[in-house]
């Protein structure tokens, strides 16, 4: 259970010398870890998280997939695309986070974490035996050094997540501050917590914001024992590893060796899990995990197949239209084209019935905006933002439209058609023809063609009021570059969300993003309601007060039509190759997949 101690009082009764940067009659809550809102899980003196096997054998080769390809082992700018598992298994951060809790953070690279009540300022005390790979100290100019860079030359996300920190401090040899210029944001220490720390040694003599496939100096459980540029990773678990004894490692970084074969088809990558080509397999196709599994090793039991339910906030998948782009302006065009997603068609006969509809941009979770008109703490959020606001958001409750799943969507086409009418759109010899004679068209933007399928139907019922579509499947590098430049009409997205859901609102849905290249504000979202919406979430003073901050937000959206709602799952559906083995107890919000292992045969 963590504490508030009173520094003033602790340096009057033990006689110690009070820390320089911790201000005369300030609480200061010093912990081993820090939670959002609740009190942390696990005390001081916990050994290990429960559900890893402490006991866990180390040894094996473990074998997995990647779709695509990748040219550079930077992960943190925006140029190229960087190979899987650096982050966590390569790189480190200062804490590491529980998985069976909603949002804690317990110390990694940092022994010691510091904060007021308010929590305008963290601190963070290093360990002394922290390393990096090549034998040389984590130090305090190692973390400052990592901020700046990662803020002046890193992905523009970064400049986003970190704009409330206003200054770094070298407090002393093993111990750094970072200042915020808010106390409203409860959130900002554990973001800081989530900073990537970098050598200063190996990366101020090179090119932060260029790609390299040269292998740089980190502190991670492995090293990269071996590249193929856009084929093959393979990490090597370190021996000498200095954190492998810490409780938050304990049970986890099980294996010698972790390899990552890239497969640019995803019908041969299948292929290839069922022949044995590498060991683990996450299925995101509802027919495949219902069709595909058929195979002798399965039978035979060699291969396990399972649905792991988990608690984790499904977030939002859909159909993303880009507002920057003029067919897309209007809401009522938007609106008008999600009456043309037959997803109960799709449901029955593309799916096998796999999926529930998505309705909220937090589905799984108490976060969700309830099934019923804004209440009084609702209403005293939303009544001064009205003017920006859709009436609906107050009088009507958000739901996508629905059919009868037969394919017949008569009612949907009129509904759609009354909308595009309204919008200065006329059906005119079977073509959607503004004022000024132009058509309605977009382009669907894909990376995989397994989606294809699913669009297809998409278009053809876009094509009965007179909408020409396009669908067009371009490499995973080429997708990359025109989103993150936002050339796109519509592309499919997947807005995850956490149960504690914060800054990376801002990246999501403020208008500061959206015009900053590389930002996750892809539909280009710029309305003051929702900026301020933005703030109050991330400014939430407890649970309470967030969840209904959340559910604001979350009407809003649903009615701008911003994105059209798509599908989701409450399970992991994972298969596996014996001899890799599971823990017994999954937590609920993560697979925890780092405290698996392989088994003796």
């Amino acid at each position: 259970m963590s504490k508030f101690y009173f520094i003033t009082l602790l340096a009057w009764i033990g006689g110690l010398a009070l820390p320089s940067y911790a201000e005369e009659n300030v609480s200061i809550h010093r912990s081993h870890g820090l939670a959002m809102y609740e009190d942390l899980k696990y005390p001081a003196d916990f050994k290990h998280f429960d559900y890893v096997n402490p006991n866990a054998p180390k040894g094996g080769l473990l074998r997995l997939s990647a779709t695509g390809t990748f040219d550079s082992l930077n992960p943190f700018i925006i140029k190229g695309l960087s190979a899987s598992g650096l982050s966590g298994w390569f790189f480190e951060t200062l804490t590491s986070s529980s998985k069976d809790e909603p949002f804690s953070e317990y110390g990694l690279i940092a022994e010691t974490i510091e904060t007021p009540e308010d929590r305008s300022w963290v601190a963070y005390i290093l360990r002394d035996k922290a390393r990096f790979h090549d034998g040389s100290p984590i130090t305090v100019e190692d973390v400052i050094f990592s901020f700046e860079i990662l803020k002046t030359k890193g992905h523009p996300f970064y400049r986003s997540y970190y704009n409330h920190v206003t200054e770094v401090i070298k407090v002393n040899d093993n111990t750094v501050k970072f200042v915020f210029n808010t106390n409203k944001n409860r959130e900002l220490p554990l973001i800081m917590g989530q900073l990537p720390i970098l050598s200063k040694a190996y990366w101020e003599q090179r090119d932060f914001d260029k790609t390299t496939l040269d292998i740089p100096i980190s502190s991670g459980p492995y090293k990269i024992a071996a590249i193929d540029p856009g084929r093959s990773i393979t990490y090597q678990r370190n021996p000498e590893y200095w954190g492998k004894d810490l409780p938050v490692n304990l049970g986890q970084y099980n294996f010698d060796q972790i390899r990552i074969d890239y497969y640019r088809d995803e019908t041969v990558e299948l292929q290839a899990f069922k022949a044995g080509e590498y060991d683990f397999r996450a299925e995101n196709s509802a027919k495949n995990w219902a069709t595909a599994y058929d195979f002798p090793a399965l039978t035979q039991g060699r291969v396990i197949k399972e649905d792991i339910e988990h608690q984790i906030p499904t977030g939002m998948q859909g159909f993303v239209f880009n507002t920057r782009r003029d067919v897309f302006k209007d809401p009522k065009v938007r609106e008008a084209i999600s009456y043309l997603f037959d997803f109960e068609w799709a449901n029955k006969n593309l799916f096998n019935g796999a999926y529930t509809r998505t309705h909220s941009y937090f589905s799984n979770s108490d976060l969700a905006s309830p099934s019923e008109l804004p209440h009084e703490a609702e209403l005293a959020i939303l009544e001064p933002l009205r003017a920006h606001l859709p009436e609906r958001v107050f009088t009507e409750i958000y739901q996508p439209p629905q059919t009868d799943g037969t394919g017949n969507i008569r009612e949907q086409l009129r509904l759609a058609i009354r909308l595009l009418k309204e919008a200065g759109w006329e059906l005119k010899n079977g073509k959607l023809l503004n004022e000024k004679g132009q058509l309605l068209q977009f382009e669907i933007l894909l990376v995989s063609p397994l989606f294809e399928r699913i669009v297809l139907p998409f278009k053809r019922n876009l094509a009965r009021v007179g909408i020409e579509v396009s669908v067009r499947t371009v490499d995973t590098t080429q997708y990359q570059n025109r989103v993150d430049n936002f050339d796109f009409d519509m592309i499919v997205h997947v807005f995850s969300q956490s149960l504690s859901p914060g800054n990376e609102q801002h990246s999501y849905w403020h208008s500061e993003n959206a015009n900053v290249v590389g930002s996750r504000n892809l539909a280009g979202i710029q309305n003051p309601a929702i900026d301020q919406l933005v703030d109050l979430v991330i400014g939430a003073p407890n649970r309470d007060e967030l969840m209904v901050r959340t559910h604001a937000l979350d009407r809003v959206l649903l009615w701008g039509h911003y994105v059209l709602p798509h599908w989701h799952v409450r399970t992991f559906r994972v298969a596996y190759w014996k001899p890799l083995t599971r823990p017994e107890m999954i937590p609920p919000y993560d697979l925890a997949f780092d405290a698996w292992w392989m088994a003796d045969k």
